[in-house]
């Protein structure tokens, strides 16, 4: 791999981290499975490219965050208001979530930012060669940060109690359906945020951006808490952005292994299972090399059982 291909896996990873820290909010803390992530990244990547391309790539980003959010809210809403499944409002909302992308791209499937300005490129021209990188880190570190100081406030802790026992907050008087819709609202923001940044980065924007993202962002965030065995709050925070580089890294590795474009996805789909599966295997082989530690002693006991047996004798 060259120094150029981990480079950009690396400012790749950074940018997609901010997916990653929005299903920690949704998925660890909240602990729903929310399909809005595939249609609120889409969203916020074409809202963002159609204000870059009028001239104003800061308010893109502004407001493809906060129009992501808001696809979050709406899933929020199904949940609390109509009482229906988390999946199932996810899915709904995702749906609806494609014409509302198309609309927002001016009926277009794609749309490109060549020769534009765009964060990026500012970066670029302050910090010539690491511009990019420095872009990526400060948004990622931002994001972690900025959910870390919330997660400690009156608020956070509020919405941290709402995922571990919803009738305990109840109990306090606190409206559960409330810490929903914000929790939400912020996993959506972040996982826009990710998509409107990604798409200043590429100079590029297409209407299938979004597809995998829940399963990608969720690979990143288990490898990440597999590798650095993370289980406070802050810890899972960096977990997702170590994670998310790290698979990126292993992806830039595939292409330099010469892997075939028609096997890549193939690839990444095995990376990802093994993501998602490794705290089961990891159990399985502490479990395995627990149970060979004990077999001399179980082999021991069976012999002296034996020998009392032998000469009419019980063993205490």
């Amino acid at each position: 791999m060259t120094g150029a291909a981990l480079l950009g896996a690396i400012e790749l990873g950074l940018i997609y981290s901010l997916v990653a820290l929005g299903l920690v909010v949704s998925y660890r803390v909240l602990g729903l499975a929310d399909l809005t992530t595939e249609g609120s990244f889409t969203l916020g990547a074409a809202v963002c490219a159609l204000q870059t391309t009028q001239g104003h790539p800061v308010l893109g980003l502004v407001l493809g965050t906060l129009a992501g959010a808001c696809s979050g809210l709406v899933t929020g809403l199904l949940q609390t208001r109509m009482k229906m499944q988390p999946i199932l409002a996810g899915i709904v909302t995702m749906v609806g979530l494609y014409s509302v992308n198309l609309m927002a791209m001016g009926g277009r499937s794609n749309l490109t930012l060549l020769r534009l300005d765009t964060a990026f490129s500012w970066a670029e021209e302050a910090v010539p060669g690491l511009g990019s990188l420095l872009a990526g880190g400060v948004a990622a570190l931002a994001a972690a940060l900025a959910l870390g100081l919330f997660f400690r406030t009156h608020g956070g802790l509020c919405l941290r109690a709402v995922g571990d026992n919803p009738t305990m907050v109840g109990a306090f008087a606190l409206n559960w359906e409330n810490g929903i819709l914000i929790g939400l609202f912020l996993a959506n923001g972040l996982i826009a945020c990710s998509g409107a940044l990604l798409v200043q980065y590429q100079q590029f924007c297409e209407i299938t951006m979004g597809t995998g993202m829940v399963v990608l962002g969720l690979a990143s965030l288990i490898l990440g808490e597999v590798l650095t065995r993370a289980s406070s709050l802050p810890g899972q925070l960096m977990a997702a952005v170590v994670g998310s580089v790290l698979y990126r890294i292993l992806m830039a590795g595939a292409l330099a292994m010469d892997v075939p474009a028609a096997q890549l996805k193939l690839f990444s789909a095995i990376l990802v299972a093994l993501a998602i599966s490794m705290p089961t295997l990891r159990q399985r082989m502490t479990f395995s090399r627990q149970r060979k530690a004990n077999q001399p002693k179980e082999k021991g006991l069976a012999e002296s059982r034996l020998k009392y047996q032998g000469q009419g004798e019980t063993p205490c």
